[in-house]
């Protein structure tokens, strides 16, 4: 009886402490280390969105998780698959190719997929008063193709193959968004490339200083780049209004997934799914992505596999 009184006690302290702290109890599988997020460019969404979940995470588990920045999705890939990151965002292509082995992996590396997160769109930005009308106007031109390790220079070298342009005829500096961003304000390049959500904040600040335009690309450009590769793009379309354009612009989109290596704890991952369904809201309204998560939608990862903790969270919140 006086063991049970004890137990109580113990655990009302305990729920005390975690109301006072605004804290909910966390799996003992965390580990007392950082929980790292690879976060893509800092002038990115994967960095925003990374930040708020991050915050979230420290704030409602009471775990020190902080958001990296990187060169994008294949260093993402490749910094959870060596277990240097919990936590990473990663194009669905890129993914693809890392569960496979393909392309920039030498070997498939044991990723898995939480959730899909939103769709990331194809931004070919160049200024608005330049004479570039579209894609094949590249070719012999400076244009920044993403960082080296970014899902960004993948699928910008696919779009342009694609396209009919060769990627030798480019002059690429390979730089990341901030970079292109301030050579286009320099005028030191023509033209970048950039996937990510919308709006995309670097870019939408680049275009309330500087007038710019986003280059087309067409669907046959689209169901091209779908039938040599992985299959995971649609046609898409940036809406009027979007970094100041008058008309509706065509695109090409790519799904985006939260991942985490094979070996991380299924406890782990239902805390971060809840987490990051509950802050779903509070974060969308800095980071309107994130108001695209959807829970119907969220289990579509193919052909990354969800990990068997995501799996067990979605089916015990099935509605």
């Amino acid at each position: 009886m006086r063991s049970t009184g004890r137990l109580l006690a113990l655990l009302t302290a305990t729920m005390l402490v975690l109301t006072l702290t605004g804290c909910t109890q966390r799996a003992s599988e965390w580990d007392d280390g950082a929980a790292v997020i690879a976060g893509g460019g800092s002038t990115g969404v994967y960095f925003d969105y990374g930040s708020h979940i991050a915050a979230e995470l420290s704030d409602t588990l009471g775990v020190h998780a902080v958001v990296e920045e990187t060169d994008g999705s294949v260093e993402n890939l490749r910094q959870v698959g060596s277990g240097e990151a919990l936590l990473g965002f990663a194009q669905g292509d890129a993914a693809a190719d890392a569960v496979a082995g393909v392309g920039a992996f030498h070997e498939p590396l044991p990723v898995r997929a939480l959730a899909r997160l939103y769709d990331e769109y194809v931004h070919i930005v160049v200024r608005a008063d330049s004479d570039i009308e579209d894609i094949p106007d590249l070719a012999g031109r400076t244009v920044s193709l993403g960082a080296e390790n970014s899902g960004v220079n993948v699928i910008a070298r696919r779009v342009l193959d694609a396209a009919g342009v060769d990627v030798k005829s480019v002059q690429n500096p390979q730089w990341d968004l901030q970079e292109s961003i301030r050579a286009m304000e320099a005028s030191e390049i023509d033209g970048f490339f950039w996937v990510g959500g919308l709006p995309t904040p670097g870019i939408q600040a680049l275009a309330s200083d500087l007038p710019v335009r986003l280059l087309p690309v067409e669907q046959e450009w689209v169901n091209a780049v779908n039938d040599r590769y992985s299959d995971v793009y649609r046609t898409a379309d940036f809406p009027a209004g979007t970094y100041g354009l008058t008309a509706p612009a065509p695109t090409m989109a790519v799904p985006n997934y939260l991942i985490t290596a094979a070996a991380t704890p299924d406890e782990v991952v239902r805390d971060v799914l809840r987490t990051l369904f509950d802050a779903r809201s509070r974060i969308a309204t800095e980071v309107p992505a994130a108001a695209l998560l959807n829970r119907r939608q969220a289990i579509f990862t193919a052909p990354v596999d969800l990990h068997p903790g995501a799996v067990e969270y979605y089916r015990e919140t099935r509605r």
